[in-house]
Formats: C-alpha cells, structure tokens, sequence
C-alpha cells in the first residue's frame, strides 16, 4: 500500500503540474493540505471520485486565512482508492484572542509573506476499507505557532483513534527544530525557551509518537527546504510493515516536498 502526505501551498502557481502529479501518483492513499476551494473541485473530478461519487474523497476546511481583500478557504482532503466508509472531522481551538501583542503586530507587518488572521481550522479522519480489513486515516495541519498548542492539537486528533485498529497519520505538524527557524516559535505566540532550545519539541513529540505506537519512517529527513525542518509526517501504527520511505525531490509549486511511504 502506498501512502502519499503533501502540503501543496494554498498560493500554489503551478496548479496545473500539481493536478498531474496528483492524478498520475501510484498512490492508494492521498492526503494533501492547504488545498485551494478552486484546486478541490478538480480533484472531485478525477477517476476514481468521480465514478464512485463521494465514497473515495474525504474533506474539511483546513484554514479560513482572513486577508483585507476577502476570505480564502483552504482544505485537508483525503483521496483513496479504497473505499471510504466512515470520516470525521477534528475542530481546532481559535486561538487568536490568546495570542500576545508582539505576535498580533508581527501577523500585521507580514502579510506581503501571506500572513494573516485564520479561523475554522480543523483535520479530518477516514476509516478506509482494504481487502476487508480497515484503516483509520489521520490528515492534519497543526498549527504555526505556539509548540504546546501544536502537541495539544495532536493530541486531540489521536483521541479520536482506536489502537487496536491500523492507523496513519498524515500531515503538516509545522515542527521547528533549526536555530534559524526557531524564533517563529516566540514571534507566534510561544515562550522564550521555545526559540532557544531547538531540538526540544523534536524530541518531546517523538516522545509521543513512541507513546502512541506510531512509527516516524522519515525521521531525520528535510521536508521543507526553508525550515531545514521535517514539517511533514506520516506515521504508521505498528501494525503496518514499512517497505520503503522517501521524500520525492519536486516540489511542484509548493515550499514543501511530498512523501512517499510504502508499507506490506
């Protein structure tokens, strides 16, 4: 079975290469993030979602990013080849009235870098049937701020799993774990410790990751070339059997690479 996880980047210019690779990947298992509104309704149109209607799609707004000239709405989707027989949705907290003075005027003086207020953020879960076995599907996008919000929203999402049963979780856990990238941590909201100590969260989510009997097959790797950071994850219950794990080197428009994870 071969899972895919990417961050395709809402402001994505090369949508065109993006839907191409998307509808040509050997995958069994999809799941994308920050999909633009106008970029889900070509992906409702492919093959497989198409013939068997909404059966092998799973959606929900994964951001409402809140710019002066309107709203965009982004989505986390989850595309299979395998039949859909349940899903669920994951609501996050609205964290912007906690959120300090210096992360409100930082959010202000960055918007030409497309930040900005965001609500109505949440994951999503699909229980996908496989040869008569099935599957709960995890797609998440965490959020770029505090680090105990980011673990706090994971958690939320795993309460919702059931470990006697095949689990992976994909996503974009925006875990920062490079001195350069780590002051983020401060600017958005976290403690002074958060900027300082780098590999902190690294270690304290993979801490969980452990608790949680999932397995981290690309740990080490640079999924976002900016960060030097492994933002993007899927993990698999050990249940699964992992035959290969990389990450594909086009990023196709996006800041982020895809992943590729094979499992028996």
């Amino acid at each position: 079975m071969k899972i895919y996880s990417w961050n395709m980047l809402f402001r994505n210019r090369e949508q065109d290469r993006a839907f191409e690779f998307i509808s040509k990947a050997d995958f069994d298992i999809f799941c994308l993030q920050e999909v633009p509104e106008d970029f889900l309704a070509r992906l409702k149109t492919l093959p497989f979602s198409l013939d068997y209607h909404s059966d092998f799609i799973a959606f929900r707004t994964d951001v409402d990013r809140l710019f002066k000239r309107g709203t965009e709405r982004n989505y986390v989707v989850i595309l299979s080849k395998h039949p859909i027989v349940a899903q669920g949705e994951i609501p996050f907290p609205d964290y912007w009235p906690l959120l300090p003075l210096r992360t409100r005027i930082f959010v202000t003086l960055a918007w030409p870098f497309y930040f900005s207020k965001i609500s109505n953020r949440g994951g999503i879960y699909a229980d996908i049937q496989k040869n008569g076995v099935s599957m709960r599907v995890f797609n998440l996008h965490l959020i770029l701020a505090h680090p105990a919000w980011r673990l706090r929203e994971f958690e939320t999402a795993m309460a919702e799993r059931d470990p006697s049963r095949p689990t992976v979780v994909c996503g974009d856990f925006n875990i920062l774990e490079s001195r350069h990238i780590t002051p983020l941590n401060w600017l958005l909201g976290g403690k002074v410790g958060d900027a300082l100590f780098h590999r902190r969260e690294r270690t304290n989510i993979q801490k969980r990751f452990v608790e949680h009997q999932l397995v981290n097959p690309l740990a080490g790797g640079i999924t976002h070339p900016f960060s030097q950071s492994q933002l993007d994850h899927i993990l698999v219950s050990h249940s699964f059997t992992i035959k290969n794990a990389e990450v594909l080197p086009d990023r196709i428009g996006s800041d982020h690479h895809p992943l590729r994870v094979e499992l028996a």
